[in-house]
């Protein structure tokens, strides 16, 4: 197959290329399909990784992993072919990844939004947040300010223009770098910043940034919590609206045997759970803390932090973000979580800081070890120091400031294979704690002129067979189904041919230490039996199976009566 390098970002049809590739080279563990296509046509690439030969993967529990549902988002594409890179050259070296494919499997999509990441990685770039579809309007936008590559280098900078009303000055001891003007500060020199980009009929005197046609966040479209263009702008004009999410979803839940899934995102190093709009306090206790668990985990190993969307990462504290991918939890009781890769400010040594609230207010000692970080870690590609450009509506201007496309949107390619080398491990964890059922023991017993039949089935995996108390409420999944075939001459006298033997438990919702009251309860186990008649050496097949633990069978034959 094509070399596989991760220093750099693949656009789609080096990416569609590679996946084809893997599924050629690795046969056994890949298979590879279209979910659906994107607005403009591209195929939306999904990839299944299991060992075939015990058992196709819609018969095992599976976790999801995708990336790049947002344009500029592209290092979780990365991340994703990583994982798959992992996942085939580690099974029968490592233990856990050959487990894992023995008796799981995964979905992995590398780029959900295949339309918005080519726009991104263009030779000129366009930053859009999704799709390229118009929304909410068809018509191109009238004036303002349009955001572009001024001076042809291929960056995007800020603008600096001298304005006695401006909010910013030089600070005294680093001239690169803005700082706030106090409140009540005059005499000085000031200068309002804008994004770099032309402006259209300027009027010489007002300047607004000009909004994108491109106004859909599709991360936004998913059916739990959908609000409208006036509650939750780029949510699309309803529910699953858009391909992409269409596909996302229509996959999810016909593929039942999805037991959780993460969707990979840029940047604030951090692993987010659910909910997006609403208080730990609606959530079954139980929720929270397997949570708190699987979250402490991610954290042990990426160090990454594991914090709640709606207390810990909302853009205002009387805003809360809804009609995201948290859907597959909301609807179908999956663990899911949202990582946002790569944090330039923890790069920078600044350990301490709220995430979004960063961006409203930090101490100036932080930019400070912003602009070190570029220069001695970025060689100063990172921050740019100002330089003059001749502005063609407003003249004289300086851009400079962050290139944030190289330097905060996704890692520095020289760092993207460091950052995203961190999550494997926690997903195939994830993937490993779901539910799975296995046979303890079939019987078949002479019972006068009958036999008896009776097996014994018991969830192996640390996860319940309905996953969360979340799905358990929702009622998403049935029970374990037992279903003895009968062949001709076979007569059941007893027990029904498809018996549903209710949930299992596994070990997740145990105590942790022992006191008087610890009793471990087979609650993980069940049996089913039939009393049937038939003629010796007849063939029973027998099938065990539940929605998100996986299929196990066993043939039985029927022996000589005593």
């Amino acid at each position: 197959m094509p070399a596989l390098h991760f220093d750099r970002f693949y656009r789609y049809d080096e990416l569609t290329k590679l996946l084809h590739a893997f599924a050629e080279e690795y046969p056994q563990w890949v298979t590879l399909q279209s979910i659906g296509k994107s607005y403009e046509g591209r195929d939306i690439w999904l990839v299944a990784v299991t060992n075939r030969d015990t058992g196709p993967a819609e018969e095992k529990p599976a976790l999801w992993v995708d990336g790049n549902i947002h344009a500029s988002e592209v290092s979780p594409s990365s991340t994703c072919l990583y994982l798959l890179n992992t996942l085939v050259n580690g099974y029968g070296s490592d233990e856990d990844i050959t487990r894992c494919l023995d008796t799981r499997a995964f979905y992995i999509c590398p780029r959900v939004n295949p339309d918005g990441a080519e726009w991104a990685l263009a030779d000129q770039p366009k930053i859009i947040r999704s799709s390229t579809r118009p929304h909410p309007y068809d018509e191109e936008p009238i004036g303002g300010l349009v955001e572009e590559d001024m001076d042809g280098d291929g960056r995007m900078l800020q603008m600096r223009i001298e304005d006695p009303n401006g909010a910013w000055k030089v600070h005294p001891d680093e001239p690169r770098l803005m700082v706030r003007r106090d409140p009540i500060e005059t005499g000085g020199t000031y200068y309002r910043l804008l994004p770099e980009g032309r402006i259209e009929n300027y009027d010489g005197v007002t300047i607004f940034v000009q909004p994108v046609k491109e106004g859909l966040d599709l991360n936004r479209n998913f059916p739990a919590g959908w609000r409208s263009e006036k509650d939750q702008p780029g949510a699309g004009p309803y529910p699953v609206s858009e391909p992409e999410v269409q596909a996302v979803v229509d996959f999810i839940a016909r593929h039942k045997n999805i037991t959780g899934g993460v969707a990979f995102h840029t940047w604030s190093g951090v692993l987010l759970r659910p909910f997006g709009d609403k208080s730990d306090d609606e959530m079954a206790a139980e929720d929270v803390w397997t949570y708190q668990k699987i979250g402490q985990k991610g954290t042990d190993i990426t160090g990454y932090p594991h914090i709640s969307i709606f207390h810990d990462f909302r853009y205002h504290p009387r805003q809360v973000i809804s009609g995201g991918f948290d859907w597959i939890f909301e609807h179908l009781g999956l663990y899911m979580w949202g990582v946002e890769i790569w944090s330039p400010q923890r790069q920078a040594g600044i350990e301490e800081y709220k995430f979004i609230d960063w961006y409203r207010e930090h101490p100036v000692e932080d930019d400070l070890k912003m602009l070190r970080w570029s220069d001695e870690k970025l060689e100063g590609k990172g921050y740019i120091d100002w330089y003059a450009y001749e502005h063609p509506q407003l003249g004289k201007v300086e851009l400079g400031g962050w290139d944030t496309l190289y330097a905060w949107r996704n890692p520095p390619p020289q760092y993207l294979e460091a950052e995203i080398a961190r999550f494997p491990e926690w997903l195939i964890w994830q993937c490993l704690i779901s539910p799975r059922l296995e046979l303890i023991s079939v019987e078949v017993t002479p019972l006068g002129g009958n036999y008896r039949v009776r097996a014994v089935v018991q969830n192996t995996g640390w996860l319940p067979t309905y996953v969360s108390k979340q799905g358990l409420n929702k009622k998403v999944v049935r029970g374990v189904i037992a279903e003895l075939e009968l062949p001709e001459g076979v007569t059941l006298h007893s027990g029904e041919r498809r018996v549903d033997l209710g949930q299992l438990e596994g070990r997740a919702y145990s105590d942790v230490s022992i006191n008087p009251d610890t009793a471990d309860e087979t609650k993980d186990r069940a049996k089913v039996e039939w009393i049937i008649s038939g003629a010796p050496g007849t063939t029973l097949n027998l099938t065990l199976k539940q929605d998100r633990a996986g299929v196990v069978r066993s043939t039985v034959t029927l022996p000589e009566l005593m």
